[in-house]
């Protein structure tokens, strides 16, 4: 696999506190790349990045050997762990949003056959997360797993070639979140999707990626903890046999999901 995106010497600084550091990464097109590390090791920060939402402070960043610009494309969907969906719309609305958006900047709105053409692309996506039954109902009637269903139908539904999830799962009961993760591995598939992953649960990471990053400060000075930023300790291509390291479960402060890993 080619490399879709590209971290040069990545260094992220809010005035004198640094959050990244030293990060250089080559990220394949096609993976599925799980992030993760303690709370503050710049995972959200490594994400924005890719997402376009920041500039690096210090490095470069490319997407297909061409910089990145610091604003969110269309080739880059997202995902959060609050339910990104607009209330007041109907699921099927939610998602024909997007591309509304993106044929008609300025009013969000199509008619006659576009607009067909966009509602019938919106409620395929919709049947794709297994929505199809509930084209006409609020985020409010919905259930939490069906909510994140609708915002990934909302990410996928312009055709990106990267989604980028932010601890996607994380509200989710055990049962739904298992049926979550056989969803996004069947779309990852079945879209030829690149996906950075980030989530606090490392079992959740070795079962699902292909790699895995672990972020967490290598430098540490108690006088100016602000003066170092975290980086990647762990690098690790796996093979779904893959055990995490007991060094990095402790740093992660999860529990050991050695014995989950198939």
């Amino acid at each position: 696999m080619s490399a879709l995106i590209e971290l040069r010497n990545i260094w992220v600084e809010y005035g004198d506190k640094i959050v990244l550091e030293r990060v250089s990464l080559q990220l394949a097109e096609g993976s599925f790349v799980a992030v993760v590390g303690p709370s503050g090791a710049g995972k959200s920060t490594f994400l924005r990045l890719i997402l376009g939402q920041e500039p690096p402070t210090r490095g470069q960043v490319l997407l297909g050997d061409m910089p990145m610009r610091a604003e969110c494309g269309p080739d880059r969907g997202v995902v959060f762990q609050r339910y990104s969906v607009f209330p007041h719309l109907t699921t099927l609305r939610n998602v024909m949003f997007g591309i509304e958006c993106g044929q008609a900047p300025f009013t969000a709105r199509l008619f006659g056959a576009q607009r067909r053409a966009a509602r019938d692309k919106a409620a395929e996506m919709l049947a794709a997360v297994g929505l199809e039954h509930s084209l006409d109902v609020y985020p409010a009637q919905m259930s939490g797993g069906m909510q994140q269903r609708l915002a990934i139908a909302q990410a996928l539904v312009k055709h990106p070639r990267i989604l980028l999830l932010d601890e996607p799962f994380g509200a989710l009961d055990p049962g739904t979140r298992l049926d979550m993760h056989a969803l996004i591995t069947r779309l990852w598939q079945e879209h030829g999707l690149t996906i950075l992953m980030v989530t606090h649960d490392i079992g959740e990471a070795f079962k699902l990626g292909t790699r895995v990053l672990a972020f967490d400060k290598r430098r540490h000075d108690p006088h100016a903890p602000h003066r170092f930023g975290a980086t990647v300790t762990y690098d690790l291509s796996l093979d779904r046999k893959t055990l995490p390291p007991p060094a990095l479960v402790e740093a992660v402060g999860d529990t050991d999901p050695r014995k989950e890993i198939a």
